[in-house]
């Protein structure tokens, strides 16, 4: 198995953390510095800054190996694992488990975010290829023309050596919208509205996929239910 995946599965990170903290120096196996891509066998002992990394037990049929959470993000959390970071979403949620972020919202966003202690499953939702729809409620500074919203739904708009896809963009109100984007660029939505001459005053995201926020208050967090989880991850196996 290689490294990134057992640190991955062992709710420690994501794959891609872990090659990062495994370039930074900060990962060892059998004692000794370890590599990026370095394969493991059964008796090789990993640690991270000298704290050993267990291997997770199987789980017991029809049961779940890893944690799923839906969690209201209030606005002045930062979606980070760093413990040393004020307002950190880990010690925000205080789960008994490791878990992190899958994505992530501003520090002055709210709203929906899952966290998960499967880091095998990060890369798969937040890729964009893989159409993953998340919904978001947006206020902005000034009256939303029709102009305003042909122009964020065309996409295009150049970000981050990048370009915005198409999307679904509605009116909610004289100063509000309702957009569906599959991307996650960093602070797409806020840079999207600025490219047309419009500050973000409030940016609330309602959906990921098929989960939906609900009756959620900020703070709050639950359980991904079966059904939720089958939309999410329909390789049960994955679980």
């Amino acid at each position: 198995m290689r490294l990134n995946k057992y640190l991955s599965e062992a709710g420690f990170c994501s794959r891609r953390e872990a090659d990062r903290l495994i370039g930074e120096g900060r990962v060892t196996v059998n004692g000794v510095r370890a590599r990026i891509g370095a394969e493991l066998g059964e008796e090789d002992v990993v640690a991270i800054d000298g704290q050993t990394v267990a291997r997770r037990a199987a789980a017991a049929p029809h049961k779940r190996r890893h944690v799923y959470i839906a969690y209201h993000k209030p606005v002045g959390i930062t979606c980070t694992t760093e413990q040393d970071v004020k307002g950190n979403i880990i010690e925000a949620i205080g789960h008994e488990q490791r878990i992190f972020p899958i994505g992530r919202l501003d520090k002055d966003s709210e709203g929906l975010i899952l966290l998960t202690s499967n880091g095998d499953i990060v890369n798969e939702i937040l890729r964009a290829e893989n159409s993953k729809e998340k919904e978001y409620l947006v206020g902005v500074n000034k009256d939303v023309s029709p102009e305003f919203l042909r122009g964020m739904a065309r996409g295009g708009i150049p970000m981050h050596g990048t370009k915005t896809l198409p999307c679904k963009v509605s009116k909610l109100g004289p100063v509000g919208f309702r957009i569906v984007l599959t991307q996650g660029l960093n602070r797409q939505i806020r840079l999207m509205c600025a490219h047309f001459g419009y500050r973000v005053k409030r940016l609330f995201r309602s959906r990921i996929v098929n989960i939906q926020i609900g009756h959620l208050k900020p703070g709050q967090w639950r359980n991904l239910t079966d059904a939720e989880l089958r939309g999410l991850l329909p390789n049960r196996s994955e679980w």
